[in-house]
């Protein structure tokens, strides 16, 4: 079993920043790819972005490219998503999750966290 929780979700203002992080516990967290995905109301959820079990090679939806960066502490058992230039559509409950692959496809994702509402003020 993985634990993951999340943190650093608040109210911004468009154009702002937030940073997420996501201690995990449990297994050993570095043998994992770990994700962000994201849930607007009224929506599924959807791929943000994920992370190798290294940290060196990273992948993002195309809505985010530029904007957000994911990293990994293996040390801290953390995975954080840094989010610059926020627009209003970057609204939703994030996720972070686990998996043994690297892939967007939320199946694929083993172990989830609660979230934690993010909410861009236009």
């Amino acid at each position: 079993q993985v634990q993951l929780v999340e943190s650093g979700g608040g109210l911004v203002q468009a154009g702002g920043s937030l940073r997420l992080s996501c201690a995990a516990s449990g297994r050993t967290f570095s043998n994992y790819f770990m994700g962000w995905f994201r849930q607007a109301p009224g929506k599924e959820r959807e791929f943000v972005a994920n992370i190798n079990s290294s940290g060196g090679s990273t992948y993002y939806t195309d809505s985010v490219k530029g904007r957000f960066t994911i990293s990994r502490d293996n040390a801290k058992n953390t995975v954080y998503l840094q989010m610059n230039s926020l627009k209003a559509e970057d609204t939703a409950v994030y996720y972070c999750a686990a998996s043994r692959y690297g892939t967007y496809r939320r199946e694929f994702y083993n172990y989830w966290g609660q979230g934690t509402q993010v909410t861009v003020s236009s």
